[in-house]
């Protein structure tokens, strides 16, 4: 399978410049490419002396917009998959192969940091909301999701297609609206544990109030993505694959 590795990037400049060293090693930088949506800093200078792919946005558009030009970026050059993966140090590399290798019987597959008993730390509210939102999704994907927000992942041939034509571009729709959608074009959704570092430039904040701020904003993207309606196209793809199914059954 030939993958394109994705990272969306803001002002990583700090510590692009040692995710990318880390990934030379597992994987070739042609196949990297770093969206650099909008930095003022010299995010994308570094990444493209590293040897890395280079996309950028004029301005910053958000994580969903970033990973959709990758998407759109991997269709057009022929890749199969695409992995993403931060830019800020928090991935490990050494997963990439392990999302791949699971990639062979999943559309989806996500790295969990909490499956099979993982110990990444967090707050005791933050953990309480993550837990509630991998169960709502849990329910749109039908499996067991331990960590629906996790941005390390990858899509396989499949998801590349529906993603290269409509990505969901609101806050956290690269997380958990992109399952939801995946979810309702028929594609399946696993997750594998991983081990994450902690990540850069400190921890958000573990009040009470914003992780219930939090929650509730998770919960309304997915009412949203219950009630919207899958593009044209989209509803034409999945029809299409259910007629193939059948026709082959």
């Amino acid at each position: 399978m030939r993958f394109l590795v994705a990272i969306p990037a803001l002002n990583e400049g700090a510590v692009i410049g040692s995710v990318l060293a880390s990934l030379s090693k597992v994987h070739p930088l042609e196949d990297v490419v770093v969206i650099d949506d909008g930095s003022w800093d010299d995010t994308a200078r570094i990444a493209r002396d590293a040897g890395a792919g280079v996309l950028s946005h004029a301005i910053n558009l958000g994580v969903g917009a970033a990973m959709g030009t990758a998407f759109k970026y991997a269709a057009q050059n022929g890749y199969d998959a695409v992995v993403q993966f931060d830019g800020d140090g928090q991935h490990r590399t050494e997963h990439i192969a392990e999302l791949v290798a699971a990639a062979e019987h999943a559309d989806i597959v996500i790295g969990s940091r909490f499956a099979d008993g993982g110990t990444f730390r967090s707050s005791a509210a933050r953990r309480g909301v993550q837990r509630v939102i991998a169960r709502f999704v849990s329910l749109y994907a039908r499996t067991r999701l331990t960590d629906a927000t996790s941005g390390f992942r990858i899509a396989g041939p499949r998801a590349l297609a529906v993603f290269a034509e409509h990505y969901p571009v609101e806050w956290l729709g690269d997380t958990v609206e992109s399952i939801v959608l995946a979810t309702r074009q028929g594609l399946t959704v696993a997750e594998i544990p991983v081990v994450m570092n902690e990540r850069a430039g400190g921890v958000p904040s573990q009040s009470a109030l914003r992780a219930m701020l939090y929650t509730g904003r998770i919960l309304f993207i997915l009412l949203l993505a219950a009630i919207r309606s899958v593009p044209p196209h989209l509803r034409k793809r999945r029809d299409a694959d259910v007629a193939g199914k059948e026709a082959t059954a």
